[in-house]
């Protein structure tokens, strides 16, 4: 659960918008995984973890294709937070060659963009919803969340992204990112060389 999300409620299952999964499927094709699903998601991916039955976090991401739409806030229980997701977000990219879609709060002064999104990610839609409304246990309730939001992209199909996200909102591409001097990490260059069937 987030800070921003209890301001509407108390639900932990905040699921995406039917036009959002709509638009993840377009980009990725199927959805492989989602890692942090719950019993009222919408997103169909082939293998969905929920909780408590599955941690996601504690799972190898080894999928061609993956959609998260992570706890945006702290989990006391477990000790996690939205940096950990964001983690494995790059990892699974950077090791297994994963494609990768998170829908997650605009924070870009947060540590876990600095770690995760600016130095790792391939695109950016800062999606034009101001109040984006979330699913709230499988509802529309007519409630917008308090805070923007954005999709990041982690994969090598930028310009399918970008012509998918563009009806969404502005897309940005991180090839050619300047970060600070004191923060600078060169961007990650990956090699694949594996086959996927379709």
């Amino acid at each position: 659960m987030t800070a921003g999300r209890t301001v509407i409620g108390n639900s932990r299952d905040w699921c995406t918008p039917a036009k959002y999964v709509q638009a993840v499927r377009r980009v990725l094709g199927e959805i492989h995984l989602d890692p942090c699903s719950n019993e009222w998601s919408i997103v169909g991916a082939k293998s969905e973890w929920k909780l408590p039955d599955t941690d996601g976090l504690g799972q190898a991401w080894n999928f061609p294709t993956i959609y998260v739409n992570p706890p945006y806030g702290s989990d006391q229980t477990r000790g996690t937070r939205i940096l950990d997701w964001l983690r494995k977000c790059s990892e699974a990219y950077e090791e297994f060659g994963s494609e990768v879609v998170a829908l997650i709060p605009i924070a870009a002064n947060t540590r876990h963009w600095k770690l995760y999104v600016w130095p790792s990610a391939a695109s950016i839609c800062f999606l034009y919803d101001t109040r984006l409304r979330f699913l709230v246990e499988g509802r529309d309730d007519g409630k917008g969340a308090p805070m923007a939001c954005a999709a990041i992209y982690w994969g090598l199909n930028k310009p399918r992204f970008a012509d998918v996200f563009r009806e969404h909102g502005a897309v940005v591409d991180l090839d050619n990112i300047a970060l600070p001097e004191n923060e600078k990490q060169p961007k990650l260059q990956l090699v694949i060389n594996v086959k996927r069937t379709a």
